[in-house]
């Protein structure tokens, strides 16, 4: 069995979405009423396009595109405050997630309009989460005083390696010194999480320049560090493909052994947080989430809406051209709505690969099933070791059992999930053209 098959980061996956008539975000709006909610606001724009990046972002962006882009993000977020204003309750944002593309290749200027447009669309928490994303060489003092003036509680870096000659196969345009200076500044900025990734399966990469990489960002002492492997997928300038799975596993393995010994613990097969800081479930997309900007989701009951899957530089740009040219940022023109055996197996598959397992409890009161009667291979993980049942304590304080991942079925992790898969969504996945 392959072990790297697909990263199920979430489902279904956005070349599964197709054209839908007659859906609008005001229909499900009461939603947000309901509980706490996730801002999400995507500014698909670098200074280059990494070799194996299959993103929703365009490089070498002139500054005229992004205050154009930022100009109808406005205009998005104050359709978004008057859908709000019509419904008998505001809803209150939890957090917001800015993604990319690179934020941070914004000037400060234009970093400070995008949080104002944020703020003053819906209230937020007393405290909500803010989350950036950032890379080495846009990484500047001036920018992340800005960030902590604003309320950016974790910042997340893309390091993917200390090694120079790693950083060119990979195309990336930092070099690693950058890298240091970067977190260095990090630090002294004080943020409440700094997150780092770094990349393994590199050609060429060893145990022992991976290892270094693992060491060099263990020293600067980030909350969390995530480690991935090295997909490459059509419509990207790398070619296709892990080139040898075991080796590449082989040294995950290695850093798994390595971050553990340094008080680091596995919440995930990607994510290691430092041993004093306690688990926390939250992935992108789980409760109800808006998206501003082009390329981000939309996540409303069982209604999820994107613009079309886009990788090559040019459908890039073409989705961002459609996004400036609408008027109507409240219709749902693209997207799909769950049935309830599509929202079972997004439901499983993230508490699997994500979270604390399944409780067995909170998914007989959701879905009114067994999670084995659904997904007969849940079976044949836990006779193979791949799961197991324990019991834990919920949420609600009472204990229940739990089906969760073991320490190996976590290391199997994207062979595992992509079994969740419907034949309907893996049709659509395979019918769509990059």
């Amino acid at each position: 069995m392959r072990r790297y098959v697909q990263y199920m980061y979430s489902y279904p996956h956005k070349t599964a979405y197709r054209p839908l008539e007659g859906a609008s975000l005001e229909d499900r709006a009461g939603l947000l009423a309901e509980r706490e909610n996730e801002w999400y606001i995507h500014l698909p724009f670098c200074e280059s396009k990494c070799g194996y990046c299959n993103l929703f972002s365009v490089a070498g962006t002139d500054p005229a595109l992004i205050e154009a882009y930022l100009d109808r993000v406005e205009i998005q977020a104050s359709q978004y405050r008057e859908m709000f204003e019509r419904q008998e309750k505001m809803p209150v944002f939890s957090s917001l997630t800015v993604g990319g593309g690179t934020p941070l290749f914004l000037s400060p200027a234009q970093l400070q309009r995008m949080f104002s447009i944020v703020k003053r669309t819906a209230p937020m928490t007393e405290k909500p989460e803010i989350i950036v994303e950032t890379a080495p060489n846009q990484t500047t003092e001036e920018k992340l005083a800005l960030l902590r003036e604003n309320g950016v509680t974790r910042v997340s870096i893309g390091v993917q390696s200390f090694l120079d000659s790693e950083l060119l196969t990979m195309g990336r345009r930092h070099r690693a010194a950058q890298a240091e200076k970067a977190l260095e500044l990090m630090k002294r900025t004080g943020f409440d999480c700094v997150n780092l990734d770094l990349i393994y399966g590199v050609p060429g990469q060893t145990k022992e320049s991976f290892l270094f990489s693992v060491a060099k960002a263990v020293s600067f002492e980030p909350q969390e560090l995530f480690l991935y492997p090295l997909y490459v997928r059509k419509g990207v300038s790398m070619a296709e493909g892990i080139a040898d799975e075991e080796q590449a596993y082989s040294l995950y393995c290695e850093a798994v052994s390595f971050l553990k010994a340094r008080g680091y613990r596995r919440d995930s097969m990607r994510r290691f947080v430092r041993s004093d800081r306690p688990p926390v479930f939250r992935e992108c997309g789980y409760g109800n989430t808006l998206s501003l900007g082009c390329g981000g989701r939309s996540y409303l009951g069982n209604l999820h809406a994107c613009a079309p899957f886009a990788v090559r530089p040019g459908q890039c740009r073409k989705r961002i051209q459609e996004f400036l040219d609408t008027e109507d940022y409240l219709a749902v023109p693209y997207g799909i709505v769950l049935s309830e055996d599509e929202e079972k197996r997004r439901y499983s598959a993230k508490h699997l690969l994500f979270g604390p397992g399944i409780s067995l409890d909170a998914y007989r009161s959701r879905f009114g099933t067994e999670p084995e009667a659904d997904f007969p291979f849940l079976r044949q993980w836990k006779e193979q070791g791949l799961a197991l049942e324990e019991e834990r304590t919920q949420e609600t304080g009472e204990r229940g059992l739990f089906l969760r991942l073991t320490e190996e079925g976590i290391g199997w992790s994207d062979a595992l999930g992509p079994e969740f898969i419907s034949s309907e969504v893996r049709r659509k996945m395979e019918e769509f053209q990059i």
